[in-house]
């Protein structure tokens, strides 16, 4: 089963939607073996394609070290299907290469609601398994990142200069 903090899944969709009508894909990393996905990385869809995702090979590896970096690994692989069910292709079993991650797909076929499911894919075989959402229990605890971005300091005041 997955268990996923409310806020990921938001984010996760609202990604989804942000790159509609083209696939949308990223990483939830968490500590290493603990299962538990925490860190949400949003990634380019290097294909830039309505039917296909592919990550960015540079982008990968830099993510990929941070995580190892921090001791993280991939928790969740997420992408999403804009035309079709939230249902692995034969080309995203191909490509499934994290056996101990949970792959979540989302499909943005329709515009109100999306369908959220998650799979386990070792060795071209899919297994769907149930999704928990919970609610923080510490709502920072959830953080989501943007590779390449750095915190800014925002000053909200208008002032007459």
């Amino acid at each position: 089963m997955l268990s996923i903090d409310r806020s990921i899944i938001d984010a996760i969709v609202a990604h989804a939607r942000r790159d509609h009508p083209d696939e949308a894909c990223g990483v939830v990393a968490g500590p290493a073996g603990s299962d538990t996905p925490t860190r949400h990385i949003p990634m380019d869809n290097a294909a830039r394609s309505m039917t296909f995702y592919e990550f960015d090979s540079m982008e990968q590896l830099r993510v990929w070290r941070e995580m190892d970096d921090r001791d993280e690994e991939p928790v969740v692989i997420y992408h999403s299907h804009t035309a079709t069910e939230a249902y692995p292709s034969r080309t995203d079993v191909s490509f499934a290469g994290e056996p101990g991650a949970h792959y979540l797909l989302v499909s943005t076929r329709e515009p109100d609601t999306e369908e959220i499911r998650s799979f386990r894919i070792v060795d071209g075989v899919v297994t769907e398994e149930p999704v928990e959402i919970v609610a923080a229990v510490d709502p920072h605890a959830v953080q989501s990142y943007m590779f390449g971005q750095s915190p800014a300091t925002v000053d909200y005041e208008c002032s007459d200069r």
